[in-house]
């Protein structure tokens, strides 16, 4: 019972942080889009190089003093003006970027879904060399220009919808001797469909309800004769009965017309939920590759009978979201 007093004031803490001091909590809550980077969410450190580069600098100043040589204080304090010019320019290289969007396209679980982020730059001025990072991955890019896009392939393990989660954009231009971040926490979403099963039965095209009987010459089950029509092959005419009935006839044949497909979620027992979905999903995708149309019974919805893309994808997406 004591818990929950606890957690209600660490709650409020945390809002009360967020709003006086949002770069204490960024690291866990979500903020809306548009985010627009400026100097008080830019953080600069000096990097492993620029550390070096400062040790180095350090021995040349107390050689240069303890010798008096003139020339190695001017090498010194030249390279060390350089050093202190690059700080602003590293940190302004993301002053005024503003992310206006993440968008990826759906992906079956177990692959990597591709995060495209959109920036806009405030000002004329390119920027190079930029990086970002999250989940485990780094992409670099550049921004020429009022707008551009970066690329991010990030795990995507399970199936539904996938937050894009916090994400680091830096830049370490122009000399690498400092290093600026700020950290990317957009509310934005992928959708994960569910990864197909790997091996299973074949498409149940027996499955096919009020198929009826489809009648053609190219079919398997003999149904009779008729007459001869434009564009019939000579190897179908029957001689004989031709003969016999002094007209042109040629043999036909009737086969089932299995075009409409039934996938049953109750039509799968056996299974637990995530292997009929799997099972589902492969079924689904088969009949896509195929162009039938097929119908999609789930627990609580049918969707179907159709065929094509945008069918595939509400199936798709019905399954991931089940």
């Amino acid at each position: 019972m004591a818990a929950a007093p606890l957690r209600d004031g660490w709650q409020r803490m945390l809002r009360f942080a967020e709003r006086r001091m949002p770069a204490l909590t960024r690291y866990r809550l979500a903020e809306a889009l548009p985010i627009v980077l400026h100097q008080r969410r830019i953080y600069v450190l000096p990097t492993v190089f620029g550390v070096l580069f400062g040790a180095v600098l350090s021995v040349m100043l107390l050689g240069a003093l303890n010798f008096g040589n003139n020339a190695a204080l001017l090498l010194t304090f030249s390279l060390s003006g350089a050093v202190l010019v690059s700080l602003p320019r590293t940190v302004r290289h993301l002053d005024g970027l503003e992310l206006v969007a993440v968008r990826a396209e759906p992906v079956h679980a177990g692959r990597d879904a591709v995060l495209h982020f959109h920036f806009r730059v405030g000002d004329a001025r390119a920027r190079l060399r930029l990086g970002i990072q999250g989940h485990g991955r780094l992409a670099r890019f550049d921004l020429d220009g009022d707008s551009g896009v970066a690329e991010l392939a990030v795990p995507a393990p399970r199936r539904g919808w996938m937050a894009v989660g916090r994400h680091t954009l830096f830049a370490t231009w122009p000399f690498g001797l400092f290093r600026a971040w700020s950290v990317l926490h957009p509310e934005a979403r992928v959708l994960v469909w569910p990864a197909p099963e790997v091996d299973g039965p074949a498409l149940p095209r027996g499955a096919a309800r009020d198929a009826g009987i489809a009648r053609d010459t190219r079919g398997d089950d003999w149904h009779g004769l008729r007459e001869y029509r434009t564009g019939d092959s000579v190897r179908l005419v029957a001689w004989k009965a031709t003969a016999r009935q002094d007209r042109l006839l040629v043999r036909e044949f009737e086969e089932p017309r299995g075009d409409e497909v039934v996938l049953d979620w109750r039509a799968l027992p056996g299974l637990d939920d995530e292997a009929r979905v799997a099972r589902l999903t492969r079924w689904v995708l088969s009949a896509a590759a195929t162009n039938l149309s097929f119908r999609l019974d789930l627990p609580r919805r049918s969707i179907g009978p159709a065929r094509g893309e945008e069918h595939l994808h509400a199936c798709l997406r019905e399954l991931a979201l089940l």
